[in-house]
């Protein structure tokens, strides 16, 4: 059972990185330093929760099959690691040190993405040569974007309480992006489909087909709770912020939330039902 162990934990992997992505999104001279401080809190606590995870897997890990004691132990370190760049960042918030933080912060994201990839990446099985690592890679990546975006969204509306001053534009530009995102997943989800149909040979027709017959519904499920769902509600949130409602978009933003979260278990548990990353 480790494999679908890692790949439980890799959804809070990705919320690791992705958040901390989308803390760039406000302009941070005009931010308060509260949105950053508790952000940077919660997605340390995600990568954190990552390594512990994974490196309690190596020690009890002794079965030869991937990922190993020897991948797992690699994954620890590198989302270690991530967490050791981070709390760094999150202490220069505390005070006016502008070149480290700035240094902190690009470290911190470059960890963040080498060990979202080897994760998803140490996933695969093997015989899907360049192109299919590149699309466990994509999907990795992409999926850490949806799911910090609409995480750090929601964050970033309850400020709107706190500021009452702070222009909505800001929070318009989150959800721009986070449009943007979701069309990106829907490709990189298809071309995932596709790599492994085409270039996995006998194991990449079976895992397909096995996709498509057995777990169609969960492949249904997946779609409609996944891009689906919060395509729709991106565009509500949108039409809500014409108003301008910071708050109902907020509620709007936890819902999607919720449901990326949702989606990204179920896509996880594609992913080791029939080693198709979705």
């Amino acid at each position: 059972m480790t494999r679908f162990a890692v790949c439980f934990l890799l959804v809070f992997g990705e919320l690791a990185f992705g958040g901390m992505f989308a803390l760039a999104i406000p302009p941070f001279a005009r931010v308060a330093r509260g949105f950053y401080k508790s952000s940077a809190s919660v997605f340390l606590a995600a990568g954190a929760l990552t390594a512990v995870g994974l490196a309690l897997l190596a020690m009890r890990s002794v079965a030869p099959v991937a990922p190993g004691p020897v991948e797992l132990w690699t994954l620890a370190a590198l989302w270690i690691l991530y967490c050791v760049i981070v709390s760094i960042y999150l202490c220069t918030l505390w005070n006016d040190n502008e070149h480290l933080r700035a240094r902190s912060y690009t470290l911190g994201l470059a960890a963040g993405l080498i060990a979202v990839i080897a994760s998803i990446v140490a996933l695969r099985p093997a015989g899907l040569g360049v192109a299919g690592i590149a699309a466990y890679a994509l999907i990795g990546v992409v999926s850490s974007l949806v799911l910090g975006l609409v995480t750090g969204a929601m964050l970033f509306g309850h400020w709107y309480l706190i500021d009452l001053d702070m222009p909505v534009d800001y929070l318009r530009t989150f959800v721009r992006v986070l449009a943007l995102v979701l069309a990106l997943d829907v490709a990189a989800m298809a071309l995932a489909i596709g790599v492994v149909w085409l270039g996995g040979g006998t194991l990449g027709a079976h895992a397909v087909d096995t996709l498509l017959s057995s777990h169609l519904e969960l492949f249904a499920v997946r779609i409609v709770l996944g891009p689906a769902a919060l395509i729709a509600l991106t565009w509500m949130c949108w039409q809500t912020l014409k108003i301008p409602q910071t708050m109902a978009a907020t509620g709007l933003l936890y819902i999607a939330m919720m449901a990326a979260i949702v989606g990204e278990m179920l896509g996880r548990f594609i992913l080791f039902r029939t080693a198709i990353p979705l």
